[in-house]
């Protein structure tokens, strides 16, 4: 998904005034001057939409399966990371440089091996308890070397991590002696200066390292002897006191890190993300590419940054219609011509909504109030939206503004809107051209509550009852299974004849439903709606009643 985009959408199972007004609105916000905006839908569209787009010669917007905020929208492209051989002085000077608290340790293949936390380092080498704690050092003399910025005079078992016990020979010989007792020497960090009989007694003993400081000279005869004892010998520049605090510092990071470590993939989710923060003791999580290798760290701040989609929504205002993971986004501006749903934003936006037949009509009433005329192409769609819900302005819906917004946007798209309109219904007319019943239903099924009710109607247009009246039993068996899988009350299909305008509704629900519904029973499920061609305006409000009721 685009950085900083903002999408003009309308409802889930679009239809065509659904997507031809977010295309004009999209276009419309483009001439005004924002900034990376663009059309795109919310589903697969239908037969009678893709006929327009054919005829019109447009593209089809993208679609948007879901909007719901990634990880990829809130995290860093830079990542900073430290390979697992690196001393933990380095780590130190990482956390300090970039003002970071988390540091992923990575192998050569920047896949992750663990995380270092500066808060957990600064507790174990900071704030030690007893002696031996200061004492202990996880190092290899590799590692010790490259901390120390030391030459290696003699080295023995390079990258072999070991645990060491850490001393300063500062001391007369008589007193060294004494504190060595019982001590074992393999496990011996020793560092010096140039006290040639601390050096000489340190490689007897057979310290595991002997560091000298200050790059004072050792004596070859005490190199030789270290070579024989098996001592590795280091001369580093740094003075003694610098020196043993750099040897704490020496252990590998990739010793100070275990195997289990949180995670998430840049595609997750941001609710995905926010839960693993909140029940982790750890105050970040390692996010991998589709590679598995380290793209960034996310922490808590990143749960704050806001998503980079924005929305307008077209043809709808309620979030049960919209886009899933629209109530998780910006949204900026509504343009409906729908009824009032519950719909609650954090901050005053642009919401307008007329009662006109389409929001078609709304938006080419909006390139009037701007002082803008909509190109070919573009009028082409406001007037296919207009006419598909307005029926061919014969809806009880179409307003006499509609008819003046028809006549201007034909004159603008050069097309005659009654052939259009007859040519635009008879593309999506025909039940068996879509590709099963069951997308057929909801190609333009729509859910609504009334109180603890909840019921969904569909709509199709068709030329005739025919064809109808010969899939009935499929379609309500059909119809029966989208009601159980969505656990609506009531789900019917109104199915409307454009030619003799009226409609006959196929409904399923509960048993007082013959009862209630207040229109001719024709067949069982089955009702006459002389006169309807409209489900917002004639249809839904009556249900909204009788559920209420």
């Amino acid at each position: 998904m685009n950085r900083g985009i903002t999408y003009v959408i309308g409802h889930k199972n679009p239809d065509t005034d659904s997507v031809c007004s977010a295309m004009a609105y999209a276009r419309l916000r483009q001439e005004q001057g924002m900034a990376n905006v663009q059309p795109a839908r919310a589903g697969n569209i239908n037969r009678q939409t893709e006929f327009v787009l054919e005829q019109l010669s447009m593209p089809l917007p993208p679609l948007l399966t879901d909007v719901h905020p990634r990880v990829r929208d809130v995290v860093g492209e830079q990542v900073i990371t430290i390979e697992q051989n690196a001393p933990l002085s380095r780590a130190l000077e990482l956390f300090h440089s970039h003002s970071i608290r988390v540091l992923p340790v990575i192998d050569g293949d920047r896949r992750p091996l663990g995380l270092l936390f500066l808060k957990k380092v600064s507790e174990r080498f900071l704030v030690p308890s007893r002696e031996e704690e200061i004492r202990r050092v996880l190092a290899s003399p590799a590692s010790i070397t490259k901390c120390l910025k030391a030459t290696p005079l003699h080295e023995l078992g390079g990258d072999s991590v070991e645990e060491f016990n850490l001393y300063v020979g500062a001391m007369a010989s008589e007193t060294f002696d004494q504190k060595m007792e019982g001590l074992d020497p393999r496990r011996m960090i020793l560092i010096t200066g140039d006290r040639e009989n601390i050096q000489r007694q340190a490689v007897e003993l057979g310290v595991r390292v002997l560091i000298v400081t200050g790059s004072l000279p050792v004596d070859p005869e005490i190199l030789r002897r270290g070579r024989e004892k098996g001592v590795t010998v280091l001369s580093t520049p740094f003075d003694t006191a610098t020196s043993a605090w750099l040897t704490r510092l020496s252990t590998p990071v990739g010793a100070l890190v275990g195997d289990a470590y949180p995670s998430v993939g840049l595609g997750e989710r941001l609710d995905d993300l926010r839960l693993k923060l909140l029940h982790s003791k750890d105050p970040g999580v390692i996010v991998l590419d589709g590679d598995g290798r380290v793209a960034a760290v996310a922490t808590k701040s990143n749960l704050l940054a806001p998503s980079p989609v924005k929305l307008i929504l077209v043809d709808h205002n309620e979030l049960s219609q919209a886009v899933p993971g629209a109530d998780k986004v910006e949204i900026l501006e509504v343009i409906d011509h729908h009824r009032l749903g519950n719909f609650h934003t954090d901050h005053p936006i642009r919401f307008i909504n007329q009662p006109l037949g389409s929001t078609c009509s709304v938006v080419a009433s909006l390139y009037r109030q701007a002082g803008l005329t909509p190109d070919r192409g573009t009028a082409g769609l406001m007037l296919a939206g207009l006419l598909s819900d307005t029926v061919i302005l014969k809806s009880p819906t179409t307003t006499a503004a509609d008819r003046d917004l028809a006549l201007w946007l034909e004159d603008l798209s050069g097309l005659d809107l009654q052939d259009f309109g007859r040519r635009i219904f008879g593309a999506g007319s025909a039940l068996a051209a879509y590709p099963s019943l069951r997308e057929m239903i909801v190609a333009d099924f729509k859910e609504y509550q009334s109180g603890e009710r909840r019921f969904g109607v569909g709509q199709v247009e068709v030329v005739s009852f025919h064809e109808f009246h010969a899939l009935k039993a499929e379609i309500t068996t059909a119809l029966a299974d989208l009601r159980r899988e969505r656990r609506l009350d009531t789900a019917g299909l109104l199915v409307t004849d454009i030619v003799q305008e009226t409609s006959l509704f196929l409904v399923l629900g509960g048993k007082e439903l013959p009862y209630v519904i207040g229109y001719p029973q024709v067949e069982e499920n089955l009702y006459q709606l002389n006169g309807v061609l409209s489900r917002k305006k004639q249809l839904v409000p009556h249900l909204l009643k009788i559920f209420k009721d």
